[in-house]
């Protein structure tokens, strides 16, 4: 491993303890982040190999450097609880994992995902689900009703975009140009309508719904 980091980046990374990480990328040794460059794109590519393949290669140098940027920043927070290498890889992990997130539905816009049939995105995943456990289409038709009837268009754009089609909170918050406790705030005063009226009915919302 270490004699191909040597040919890519024309050195052997130096072991380092956690508080010699700290002290050389603090002083933006130029070795350190080489080093440190190297250590990411190792641990990233092995990732994007399991969950993106055919890009792993495009996508993990652009991770690596967001990560280094933001660890470069964020010296002053690592406590030592652990190695400095795995506070770093968690690091450009999530990285990656929030960017494959987004790539995935930079492409979908909020109209898209309400189609021309109301709530029809719930015909098609939930019906088979809700047929088990109620009365067929009943439940369905009555969460369609209450939505458009209960529901402002912010909040049915939401509840359809993170509960019905499974979009990531902050790529939803971006495209409704808010943040993420205030869609927070905005999913709970909507299931909290919605709940009300399914109790009005003797139903429960948990029941189509998950916490």
């Amino acid at each position: 491993m270490f004699e191909r980091l040597r040919r890519r980046f024309g050195r052997r990374p130096k072991r380092r303890s956690n508080a010699e990480w700290v002290r050389d990328l603090a002083a933006a040794d130029s070795h350190a982040i080489t080093d440190l460059r190297a250590e990411l794109l190792r641990g990233v590519r092995i990732v994007l190999r399991r969950r993106a393949p055919a890009k792993a290669e495009d996508l993990a140098e652009d991770f690596v450097q967001e990560a280094v940027l933001k660890i470069l920043v964020s010296l002053d927070s690592f406590r030592g609880d652990s190695r400095f290498m795995t506070w770093a890889q968690t690091i450009v992990v999530r990285v990656a994992f929030t960017e494959l997130r987004r790539k995935r539905w930079e492409n979908v816009s909020l109209d898209g995902l309400v189609d021309e049939r109301p709530f029809g995105g719930l015909d098609a995943a939930g019906d088979a689900a809700v047929s088990e456990t109620l009365s067929e289409r009943n439940a369905a038709g009555l969460l369609r009703e209450l939505m458009q009837s209960e529901l402002t268009e912010k909040q049915r754009t939401a509840i359809e975009a993170v509960m019905l089609h499974g979009m990531p909170i902050d790529e939803v918050a971006r495209r409704m140009d808010s943040n993420r406790n205030a869609l927070y705030k905005l999913l709970h005063d909507a299931r909290k309508r919605l709940k009300e009226g399914f109790e009005a009915r003797g139903l429960t919302l948990e029941q189509l719904l998950d916490d």
